[in-house]
């Protein structure tokens, strides 16, 4: 049975995004369960800035890794990330023998699509090159499982996602003369924001979040109320006073912010995409149209009760325990024997 887990991951605090949260729920609910987890990121390494998202720093000397595994001698490993660290890894543990898992928790290929233009072919083959020998690929619903199989990738493994519906609550809900709007998320181009702060509707549009393009949009849409990051309490309370929460995404293969509003009670509306097909139940915990005003819309019919009782079906330790049940062992004599040094 698996005492210690070392994950792997590019993607860590203070970084604000699904990755993290994600995993820092995850770590919290393994540690109850008495697996003792270590995170290499890249703030253990010398960094640079990630090209056009600064607040994003890379390792440059992912070679460093070798030496924490041989210290460590985790009983298992897993790369959550793509990047520099995930790559490193994928190949040590090749050479090495050392059995290893990984997970998808963003549509890199559309990502780097969207900055670069670089081809999805492409990005989908690196894709097929880098998850190629993990002994299990974790995504996070149905429908993006069946994306990436069509793409050609292999031995994927549904874990989803959760919420934690003791920290996010409802409140009573202050009434206005106008339906409030909000987006918590990156203000990235990836993220399709500009779809929610264009749209033509008598409402107040709130932004939760921070990115490369706030100051840019910020200008462009002066009338939006534009809060930063929110954490903790004023997260929840951001949530809660929400009428309608604004998913306008087109790659995200989950988007853990949904269940947070609906565990706040505010329904969801968003775009029929892996992510929000997976998520949202049409006039039970929210809306998806082609249009975005219509899913708005139809959303703000919903009962916030029914969007709690929702959230309170996807809790975590579900989750957690689909990832601990795919961690592969690592026989550290046969991977001695392979020169770890």
């Amino acid at each position: 049975m698996t005492q210690t887990l070392l994950l792997i991951t590019d993607a860590w605090l203070p970084q604000t995004n699904g990755v993290v949260t994600t995993w820092q729920t995850v770590i919290t609910n393994l540690e109850s369960r008495g697996v003792s987890v270590q995170v290499v990121h890249a703030g253990l390494f010398r960094t640079w800035p990630l090209p056009t998202y600064p607040e994003i720093k890379i390792a440059r000397n992912p070679w460093l890794l070798k030496s924490i595994i041989r210290e460590v001698q985790p009983d298992a490993v897993h790369i959550a990330t793509e990047g520099p660290l995930g790559v490193y890894a994928r190949q040590l543990f090749n050479k090495c023998a050392i059995p290893y898992t990984t997970s998808l928790h963003t549509k890199f290929p559309e990502y780097v699509q969207e900055r670069i233009r670089l081809p999805l072919s492409v990005g989908y083959a690196f894709m097929r090159w880098f998850h190629r020998f993990a002994q299990a690929t974790m995504c996070t619903t149905p429908s993006h499982k069946e994306e990436l199989e069509r793409w050609g990738l292999q031995r994927l493994v549904v874990w989803g996602r959760g919420v934690d519906v003791a920290r996010f609550h409802q409140e009573e809900l202050t009434q206005r003369d106008r339906p409030r709007a909000l987006y918590v998320g990156r203000v990235a181009v990836e993220k399709n924001i500009e779809a929610f702060l264009s749209l033509e509707m008598d409402i107040d549009k709130i932004v939760v979040g921070d990115g490369p393009l706030r100051q840019s949009l910020s200008r462009k849409y002066p009338e939006v109320e534009w809060l930063g990051y929110k954490y903790d309490a004023e997260l929840v309370h951001a949530y809660a006073q929400a009428d309608v929460f604004v998913f306008p995404s087109l790659t995200d293969t989950f988007g853990l912010v949904m269940l947070e509003a609906n565990a706040c009670g505010t329904p969801i509306a968003a775009y029929p995409v892996t992510g929000p097909v997976d998520v949202v139940v049409p006039g039970s915990n929210g809306a998806t149209d082609q249009e975005l005003a219509k899913a708005v819309d139809k959303a703000l019919l919903i009962s916030r009760d029914e969007c709690r009782a929702h959230a309170e079906r996807h809790t975590w330790p579900v989750v957690v325990e689909r990832l601990r049940e795919n961690l592969v062992p690592i026989d550290w004599q046969l991977v001695l024997h392979h020169k770890l040094s």
